[in-house]
């Protein structure tokens, strides 16, 4: 279509099309882990870290890149789509990044609760519900999944949380909000994040929390979900529950014996506090506290009740009537900081810790740590510095001056040091940016200006600081006199007006520091490898389980075990003498077979039995023609002169087939049953007549198949009743002879001939033309067992019939 031939009103709906999808197209992000670099398992802060360092990068007012603006732009929209999981969720499984599209669930509107403004359902709560059966309190403190993920998952590295799901239409809900209502109030005073999840709105939330029912409590702790599946009504049980699921040596237990180990070790890098209190476990509010500044603060808990705590609490000078918490730093005879109140407030608590919460010269011992000694600044005129001591190891190493300093160091100026091993990659970046040799930062100084996090200005110290590894603590007193220490003393006033002069020109806004040097995080040196957490979580359990053996409820559960044991014992005892009666009264019965001189079984014992059917007209339909498909019967034909004699041997061959259910057994006698048989063998061979003598007969073995009709017939004299390796050239030659033998018969029919088979072949050998050996009658079934082998082999040939014929009563 050209130009011309549109009008004013074409030229107008093209170009809003166009419009139209350049803001489907703006709309529609890339691939969001690409923009912020990260992989697709990526947790939530790795995600933060990602989108905080990039938004810096191409902030507009910090890039002059033309394109910063849309970049910028883009980095905010993945980071939106990946910290919402739901969103996260719908970009993993169906691509969709617009949140608007049609696919994606709308979200529930919250703002109907109205969490601060008047109750919506007053008025049928005042006609139609109790005070004590209100729910609208859940409702004030429902949160959304996105705000459960993204704050009270991420927040409860340090703050626990308390989560209740409900329903709206749930009468367990309403029966449990008085108890809910005593929960908040007693949780949310000691700095316990309390809120609901509406399990109806939220129930892909519920679903991953594995909620089996409401309402459910989920006590939220270091990233981790613990369900309390009992009822909502005893609050100390639930108060147990929570107090159970904090870290076990995450409050120290102090004695006379053990308290100068706990407060003289600060290698871990963190304030010590102490809880004086006069009971024997510390109350919930200071060990949330205590999680709280964990890694801040080491807490240790001393029970004023014991026998052995008279000592530590007269050194802090502790009211046994009040509860007392003492903050201590390194190389201080009197602590920091001192609280003794009844019940000190969670508020003031806070204060205290987050006035006190770093040594007076910490250790850059991780990020975090050096994000609060050194700030980031990037105004010149309000910079501030860290003067950081690089060492191998300062325990036995004279640092008492550099605390002096720090104790007497400006605002903006903070002293630290690192261990060189410890954070090899912070050190390296230090001394290659400056091209020292690695070997030569030991004992240095280095005063460092955070412009960015990972973009770090400073400038080395010339001198070494001085230390002393043969002087005393004496000696290294202010006023000391011996030669080593005044050589000492000289030199360490001599590097702090260096230090001064050098901290006091770096201060100065004009004043430009030399070196530059991009730093990557610092190392978590508390930070527990996997094995080495699998073992103190096996620890940690043990103790668990030796001090709940210490308390009551451990008497109980032990009767309780003790019962159980003794009725296991008492029932294999039984099970033992009964397993012993029985022996006895077996051997008695041995013995006594033993003296009767005779192993039969008495008849009274119970024998296995394999029933032998005689084939007869009234039973002839059940054992011939109405048999189920896929079963056999096998026939032994006898006379009453030989019936007991074959039957005992039939019945000792056929015995290991008695548990197949698909074979029957049965005897015909030839004197009623001949003509049966001889029909069978007639409809066999075509129609043609055929004379059976009935003596020649017996010990013929037939294995009827009446669903298929056809048979397999055994015979002594038959060719597949003789040896092996002869039963296919007996029956070759066979083919063509005349009947004879046994049946005695007069037809000529090849096919007769091999199915018959009782005569000998004029071509055969020597051995095959030799008068036949005589036949007794006990050995009428020798080879019966190798034909049921090949039988079952199927290997047997099949004689097939038009019908099976009728039996007479004959």
């Amino acid at each position: 279509m050209q130009w011309k031939c549109m009008g004013l009103r074409g030229r107008w709906l093209c170009g809003l099309l166009v419009l139209l999808c350049c803001v489907a197209a703006a709309q529609k992000i890339g691939d969001p882990y690409k923009i912020l670099g990260i992989h697709r398992r990526a947790t939530l802060p790795d995600i933060r870290k990602a989108y905080r360092q990039l938004a810096k990068e191409w902030h507009p007012d910090k890039n002059e890149d033309p394109t910063a603006e849309s970049r910028f732009v883009e980095i905010k929209q993945a980071y939106e789509l990946l910290s919402d999981t739901e969103r996260r969720q719908a970009y993993d499984l169906y691509g969709i990044t617009n949140e608007d599209d049609h696919m994606y669930k709308p979200r529930h509107d919250y703002s109907q609760y109205a969490r601060f403004s008047s109750d919506p359902f007053e008025f049928f709560n005042s006609h139609f519900r109790t005070p004590d059966q209100d729910i609208t309190s859940f409702h004030k403190l429902s949160v959304t999944a996105r705000h459960f993920e993204n704050n009270i998952m991420e927040k409860s590295v340090h703050t626990p949380a308390l989560i209740l799901f409900y329903t709206d239409w749930c009468f367990d809900c309403v029966r449990s909000a008085p108890a809910w209502r005593r929960l908040v109030e007693a949780l949310q005073p000691l700095g316990v994040t309390v809120a609901t999840v509406h399990a109806g709105h939220e129930a892909s939330l519920a679903r991953r929390v594995g909620i089996h029912g409401v309402p459910c409590l989920s006590f939220v702790l270091d990233r981790h979900n613990y369900l309390y599946k009992e009822s909502l009504s005893s609050l100390p049980k639930i108060l147990e529950f929570i107090r159970w699921k904090f870290p076990y040596r995450l409050v120290a237990k102090l004695n006379d014996d053990n308290v100068d180990a706990f407060v003289n070790d600060f290698e871990d890098n963190r304030v010590k506090a102490l809880i004086f209190e006069e009971r024997p476990n510390i109350r919930l509010r200071y060990l949330v506290a205590a999680y709280h500044y964990r890694d801040r603060v080491a807490f240790a808990f001393v029970d004023l009740t014991a026998a052995n705590t008279q000592n530590v609490s007269a050194r802090y000078k502790v009211q046994r009537n009040m509860d007392t918490m003492v903050l201590l730093k390194e190389d201080s005879v009197e602590p920091a900081a001192t609280v003794s109140t009844t019940e000190i407030p969670t508020q003031t608590l806070r204060q205290l810790i987050e006035a006190n919460q770093m040594l007076t010269l910490p250790r850059l011992s991780s990020q975090s740590v050096l994000d609060t000694v050194c700030p980031v600044e990037w105004r010149a005129a309000r910079r501030r510095l860290c003067c950081v001591l690089v060492a191998r190891d300062l325990r036995g190493r004279g640092v008492r001056e550099l605390r002096r300093l720090a104790r007497r160091a400006p605002e903006r100026l903070r002293y630290a040091y690192v261990y060189a091993h410890a954070q090899p990659d912070f050190v390296n970046a230090l001394a290659n940016g400056s091209g020292i040799d690695i070997s030569d930062v030991e004992h240095r100084i280095v005063v460092i200006w955070r412009r960015e996090a990972s973009r770090i200005q400073y400038e080395w110290l010339n001198e070494s600081w001085p230390t002393c590894a043969h002087c005393s603590s004496a000696d290294l007193a202010d006023g000391a006199r011996g030669e080593e220490a005044v050589r000492y003393h000289e030199r360490l006033n001599e590097t702090k007006r260096a230090l001064e002069q050098l901290v006091k020109r770096l201060l100065k806004p004009s004043e430009v520091v030399p070196y530059e040097a991009h730093v990557q995080e610092l190392l978590d040196e508390a930070a527990v490898g996997a094995w080495r957490a699998l073992v103190s979580a096996a620890g940690e359990w043990a103790e668990r389980g030796a001090a709940f053996l210490r308390t009551r409820r451990a008497l109980s559960a032990a009767s309780v075990l003790a019962t159980v044991a003794a009725v296991l014992a008492l029932g294999y005892f039984m099970a033992y003498l009964v397993r012993m009666e029985e022996e006895s009264v077996q051997r008695q019965k041995e013995e006594r077979r033993r003296q009767n001189g005779s192993t039969r079984r008495n008849n009274n014992d119970a024998q296995p039995q394999m029933r032998l059917h005689e084939l007869r007209a009234e039973k002839y339909n059940g054992l011939v023609r109405l048999l189920k498909p896929g079963c056999r019967t096998i026939v032994l034909l006898v006379d009453m002169q030989s019936k007991v004699q074959l039957l005992s041997k039939f019945h000792k061959i056929v015995w290991p087939y008695r548990k197949n259910k698909t074979l029957v057994f049965a005897y015909l006698c030839v004197e009623r049953g001949v003509e049966w048989f001889r029909r069978v063998l007639q409809l066999s061979l075509g129609g043609g007549e055929l004379r059976v003598n009935a003596r020649n007969c017996v010990g013929t073995v037939l294995a009827l198949n009446p669903h298929r009709n056809y048979f397999c017939i055994y015979h002594a004299k038959h060719p597949e009743g003789a040896k092996p390796h002869k039963r296919i050239n007996r029956m070759t030659r066979s083919l063509g002879g005349s009947l004879g033998g046994a049946l005695g018969g007069a037809l000529a029919d090849p096919e007769a001939g091999a199915f018959i088979g009782f005569h000998t072949d004029p071509d055969s050998s020597s051995d095959d033309n030799a008068d036949p050996p005589v036949l007794l009658q006990e050995n009428l079934l020798d080879g019966l067992e190798n034909w049921l082998d090949r039988l079952f082999e199927g290997s047997t040939h099949r004689y097939y019939v038009n019908y099976w014929p009728d039996m007479t009563n004959k």
